[in-house]
């Protein structure tokens, strides 16, 4: 999965339909529990676990609210993204990095 942007004003995880689907998830409305707000309007949405792999870092156990609309951006975010790593971010450069979560003291 290619990482669309990392918004670290961003409450959740946000994954767009098409998405979910060719990841093996099956939408179902009884569990769209969830709403979206901000730019992407109230949207309704499911939760969703997935397995992440970025390359070069350890596998994460990521919570998306995975939309039911196609064509909105992957958002990685604070819940729980930037839990599980490290992201500098280089705003004149508009760059950032992501590395492995620091030991906690």
């Amino acid at each position: 999965m290619s990482c669309h942007s990392v918004d670290s004003g961003a409450t959740v995880n946000v994954l767009p339909f098409e998405l979910g689907v060719e990841l093996g998830a099956e939408w179902d409305d009884r569990k769209a529990i969830l709403r979206v707000s901000g730019s992407l309007g109230r949207q309704a949405a499911m939760p969703l676990f997935v397995l992440a792999e970025i390359e070069g870092l350890p596998p994460a156990k990521l919570a998306f609210a995975w939309l039911k609309q196609n064509g909105v951006p992957l958002i990685l975010g604070q819940t729980n993204f930037l839990m599980e790593f490290d992201a500098c971010f280089y705003r004149s450069r508009l760059e950032f990095d992501i590395r492995p979560r620091s030991p906690t003291p």
